[in-house]
């Protein structure tokens, strides 16, 4: 063994111009690689077969990736610089160069550690950051990865897109959560009825409608808000649904306002656009309204008080 060792150092000193103290370095180097390798693939089946919860396993996977990286990164600095004290004033030397040059990356890196400690968001979460909104499906050192919804598609619907937003950009911009603490969102649908419309009784309908499809309840409100003033401060006195009346040009606004899953907004419009079709063309006193042209006279068709027709 000691032949075969002694004849490899010979042949590397003549051909490649590698010491017997360089050569080992490489060789202990690739040793331990080998085994962080093994010790990755052994730990990554134990996760695979103990964790079953999607989101929990890719957890563990990766904190196992960034832990084992970590090690390699240490046993390869002792290997090469013979202890702490030896490669710590190597990297005292290249620590302002490399601050200057790889400033990006480093603010980026700063971010994965702010997101990993304060998780302003965790992979799964429904977030909207600068102008881009999506599903967290990656979180790396450097960036993190979103299937993109909305842009071009309405109504929060995926797009097919994979986005990769720089972890720096926690420090730059504004980041809203969907489904973070209060796990709903509040939607609203817009209908427009005739001024001449009953729309007392359309609001009536509305609110039936918006009861029905609300996701929501007195109970589960309760609790919701409960767990989500926990950690933050939201209250809200009023979970149910209501309509809001308002006056447009061409009629009467009534805004149907709900609560809501945020991944099911569309489905949830969808359903109560189809319900208030049905509802509206089984009344004879309600009528949607729609931009029209019309001929108004005040003499015919005022109040008696604004210079119309006397009363009878």
């Amino acid at each position: 063994m000691d032949e075969l060792i002694r004849t490899i150092e010979e042949w590397s000193q003549e051909h490649l111009g590698l010491g017997a103290d360089l050569l080992g370095d490489i060789a202990l180097t690739i040793l331990a690689w080998g085994l962080l390798l093994v010790a990755r693939m052994a730990l990554g089946s134990v996760i695979h077969h103990r964790v079953s919860d999607m989101q929990r396993r890719y957890i563990a996977t990766k904190t196992l990736s960034y832990i084992l990286g970590f090690i390699f990164i240490v046993a390869t600095m002792v290997i090469w610089f013979g202890g702490l004290t030896g490669w710590s004033a190597y990297l005292g030397l290249v620590s302002a160069g490399l601050a200057i040059a790889l400033q990006d990356p480093l603010v980026n890196l700063a971010g994965w550690i702010f997101i990993s400690i304060r998780k302003p968001f965790t992979v799964g979460d429904r977030v909207e950051i600068a102008d881009h909104r999506g599903d967290v499906i990656d979180q790396r050192l450097f960036q993190f990865s979103l299937v993109e919804i909305g842009n071009w598609v309405q109504a929060d619907q995926s797009t097919g897109r994979i986005i990769h937003v720089p972890n720096g950009w926690i420090f730059k911009h504004t980041i809203a959560n969907y489904t973070a603490g209060f796990n709903f969102v509040w939607d609203e649908v817009a209908i427009m009825v005739t001024f001449e419309s009953d729309w007392r009784r359309a609001k009536e309908i509305l609110l039936e409608v918006a009861g029905r499809h609300t996701v929501i309840k007195d109970e589960e409100a309760s609790r919701e808000v409960r767990n989500a003033s926990r950690k933050y401060m939201i209250f809200y006195q009023h979970l149910t649904p209501i309509v809001w009346t308002s006056v447009a040009d061409s009629g009467v606004v009534l805004t149907m306002r709900y609560i809501c899953e945020p991944r099911r907004r569309r489905s949830r419009s969808n359903a109560i656009w189809e319900d208030v079709l049905d509802a509206f063309a089984s009344e004879a006193a309600i009528d949607f309204a729609y931009p029209t042209t019309r001929f108004y006279s005040n003499s015919t068709e005022g109040k008696p008080g604004t210079g119309g027709p006397p009363a009878d």
